[in-house]
């Protein structure tokens, strides 16, 4: 065996690094002998002791991650512009990722998880800071599937230790509403169907609270809920012009998802 930082041919510890066609070699100045080459893993101390270095303890893993980091990083800058969230939102929301991504529990997941991730971030600082922010607005805006969104969140949340609180049937309410196409004209919305924002949050708020009180929406999705809610909501204000009109031309009009039936969801 070779004598450390010596030699295996001669015993000279005259070895020096040399770079044949960009491929590191360690060679013995004395003889010429090559010690090692193509150990594209390696550094220069542990080729004094002609021991390769394994991929997770080399730089190459650590400019992975940083690669993944910066993209992921100014993915949340993104989406965080694009829902108009304070500056300190966004420094949380990054601060987040970056310490999820230091855990080994989000090194080997699949890419499309770890751009879910991200918004994950995002989605956890909002509801932290009461802001209101459905996961289907958020998955809608990265094109994701809304179960594997949650197997994501609900992961970061566990490996973080994250306290997240629920987000209140009001700001629920208010928020999807917002989003509801009624409150314009266009072209493609029929005048009977436009309405006054303030007037159908209230009444929608009324038969959601009522709904609450009799124990309608205890262990259903919320975001249904809500939308039935409103489409009652929008039949009583105008009930001669609007009760012959069915959910589903409700919500085409209005521009939201018909939620599905209750044994799909």
């Amino acid at each position: 065996a070779a004598a450390r930082g010596r030699c295996p041919g001669c015993g000279s510890a005259a070895l020096v690094e040399d770079a044949l066609y960009a491929q590191q070699q360690l060679v013995c100045a004395a003889c010429g002998c090559v010690l090692s080459e193509g150990l594209l893993t390696t550094t220069y101390t542990e080729e004094e002791h002609l021991r390769e270095v394994a991929y997770s303890q080399s730089t190459g893993q650590k400019e992975q991650l940083s690669r993944c980091l910066q993209r992921g990083i100014r993915r949340v800058q993104d989406l965080c512009k694009v829902l108009q969230l304070p500056a300190v939102f966004e420094e949380t929301a990054v601060s987040y990722f970056q310490r999820a991504l230091q855990l080994p529990a989000f090194h080997l997941v699949s890419l499309e998880k770890k751009e879910l991730l991200g918004g994950c971030c995002v989605f956890v600082t909002c509801r932290q800071h009461n802001w209101p922010l459905t996961m289907g607005t958020i998955c809608s805006l990265l094109y994701a599937k809304q179960e594997l969104f949650a197997s994501v969140f609900l992961s970061l949340q566990k490996e973080l230790g994250l306290s997240v609180p629920a987000l209140s049937l009001a700001d629920l309410v208010k928020t999807h509403l917002s989003s509801f196409r009624l409150f314009q004209p266009a072209a493609d919305v029929p005048a009977p169907f436009l309405e006054d924002k303030e007037k159908l949050v209230a009444r929608t708020m009324g038969i959601v609270e009522l709904a609450s009180d009799t124990w309608l929406v205890t262990g259903r999705h919320p975001v249904p809920v809500v939308t039935a809610a409103a489409f009652l909501a929008w039949q009583s204000l105008q009930p001669r012009a609007r009760l012959s009109c069915p959910l589903a031309r409700f919500c085409r009009v209005a521009g939201v998802d018909l939620p599905p039936p209750a044994h799909l969801r």
